[in-house]
């Protein structure tokens, strides 16, 4: 076997063995890490409709019930559903890749009905509340 050169079929299956655990460890890793990034556009569109309803109620004196009247742009993939009265306002929003049973809340002032996602209903008012 002079001048052959190569890796034996062991060294093949050590090396596969090598990268199959690799793979079992990191596959895991890269989902969690891709779901708290959904989280954080939700968290995030969720502020910054805050920070609008409440420009919004300084020149109208009443909270936004659409998107339209703020001017907001969400972000993609997220899915943001306000409600707005002159004492309150309400908002719900999920992501495409998280599903609708999951996502984030937040409500401020005077509300007649918190805002449920999943089985979450927001607690405390002006804070951002998520499924997880």
């Amino acid at each position: 076997m002079n001048g052959h050169q190569g890796f034996t079929l062991i060294e093949l299956l050590i090396v596969l063995v090598i990268v199959g655990v690799l793979t079992a460890i990191a596959v895991p890793q890269f989902s969690s890490v891709r779901e708290r990034a959904y989280y954080a556009a939700v968290r995030s569109d969720l502020k910054n409709l805050a920070v609008q309803q409440e420009l919004y109620y300084a020149d109208n004196y009443k909270y936004a019930s659409s998107l339209t009247d703020l001017d907001f742009v969400q972000s993609e993939d997220v899915t943001v559903t306000p409600t707005g009265t002159e004492t309150g306002w309400t908002a719900t929003a999920t992501h495409e890749a998280l599903g609708d049973d999951e996502g984030c809340v937040m409500y401020f002032g005077e509300v007649d009905d918190k805002p449920t996602v999943g089985s979450l209903t927001a607690d405390s008012a002006g804070l951002v509340e998520c499924t997880g």
